[in-house]
């Protein structure tokens, strides 16, 4: 009997850099790691390359300057930014292309936190002051009556100080609200800095009567010569550096489809390639999630659509096959396994089981591989993930 499921590795590669074969590169890094270890491809084996080497590879960049550009041309005046994620390395980039418009700004942040966790203000203080959340405004003046010292527990900013300090050169507000059409009662121009929620925002903001709505989506979105992403636009986008974005790659389609393709031909195998950025799961201890970007996998070759069709085995266990010990209880596992429906959905013999994209989960388990720092694995090979225990 086999004795390891899946097993996870990451693969190291070169430095990449614009212009540079990648699809050649992730093929023969794969190679060198597949001989040095005396390792093969299996069928249905996962290759998962990390997005910011794809658009490293192409070029996929913006300044800050292409930023102010656009939002001169979108925007009449006064602009009002709804909800932007608290960050060094995402939002603040954005901030500065924004301010470098010369309009006048407005910037609704969300409360207690934001989208994805950052904390602005303790809670707890928060409700002994007998704020509610769901209905009252704050002012920047009330906001550093009340929490002037509070600084972020992960990064030690104050993002309040951080965003005004890049904005100083403009005519800036901050306000906080947790409500999308306050920003109306200062602009009508209104620019949704949300990832997750811009289409709710978009929405609100239209029927409640604003005369402009853009998303972060709707900027550098379309080839004007530079970088862009035709269906994110600047969500995703990371700071490249101190005048550059990278952004989210373009055409990840025909990417993961070339390297299956050249791993056929290399290793004979059907192998399953994906492109993945940030992994969507929540920090327990700083109750930040983790998914900043606007999906996990911005491409990825057929065979992982869809979610896992699982039993539980200690479902089973403790259920259907409660009566069997040992090698026998193993067997009958095996024989339900074998059996299983096509689709468990609502079936009792699957509660439990994670109910989760494919690609969400897989990208989840490449990006705590290869981390956002030093390791130099940005390729991670995946084998053994749509085994089961009845498999040989």
């Amino acid at each position: 009997m086999r004795t390891t499921g899946t097993q996870v590795y990451g693969i190291r590669a070169p430095i990449i850099k614009e212009g540079d074969d990648l699809v050649e590169i992730v093929v023969s890094s794969l190679q060198k790691f597949l001989q040095n270890e005396d390792r093969e491809l299996e069928e249905r084996d996962v290759v998962a390359v990390t997005e910011s080497l794809v658009a490293r590879a192409q070029g996929n960049y913006v300044s800050v300057d292409d930023i102010a550009e656009e939002i001169k041309e979108k925007y009449p005046g006064d602009i009002g930014i709804v909800f932007p994620i608290l960050s060094r390395n995402r939002f603040s980039m954005i901030l500065k292309g924004i301010v470098r418009s010369g309009r006048e700004i407005y910037i609704q942040l969300k409360y207690p936190t934001d989208e994805v966790g950052n904390v602005l203000m303790k809670e707890e203080k928060m409700y002994e002051l007998g704020i509610n959340p769901y209905s009252d405004t704050l002012s920047e003046e009330e906001y550093y009556r009340h929490f002037k010292n509070f600084k972020h527990p992960f990064t030690g900013l104050n993002y309040v100080d951080y965003y005004k300090e890049i904005a100083a050169e403009t005519g800036h507000q901050i306000i906080f609200s947790n409500r999308p059409e306050t920003i109306l009662d200062y602009t009508e121009d209104v620019l949704a800095a949300d990832i997750h929620t811009r289409f709710r925002t978009k929405r609100i903001l239209k029927e409640a009567g604003a005369n402009t709505v853009y998303g972060l989506d709707d900027i550098c979105c379309s080839d004007r010569g530079k970088g862009y992403n035709s269906r994110y636009g600047l969500l995703g986008s990371n700071k490249a550096s101190d005048e550059r974005l990278k952004l989210f790659p373009e055409d990840g389609e025909e990417f993961v489809t070339l390297v299956q393709q050249k791993l056929k031909e290399v290793c004979g195998r059907n192998v399953e390639v994906m492109i993945y950025g940030d992994g969507a799961f929540k920090d327990p201890a700083g109750k930040i999630w983790e998914l900043a970007d606007p999906v996990v996998s911005p491409a990825y070759t057929s065979g992982l659509k869809g979610t896992p069709n699982e039993v539980k085995l200690k479902y089973l266990a403790d259920n259907d096959l409660h009566e069997y010990e040992g090698d026998e209880l193993l067997e009958e596992m095996k024989k339900e396994i074998k059996n299983k429906e096509s689709d468990l959905v609502g079936k009792l013999n699957a509660q439990g089981t994670t109910p989760r994209q494919l690609t969400d989960l897989l990208g989840s388990l490449s990006d705590l591989t290869s981390g956002s720092g030093d390791k130099g694995t940005p390729i991670v090979l995946i084998k053994g993930y749509f085994d089961s225990l009845a498999a040989e």
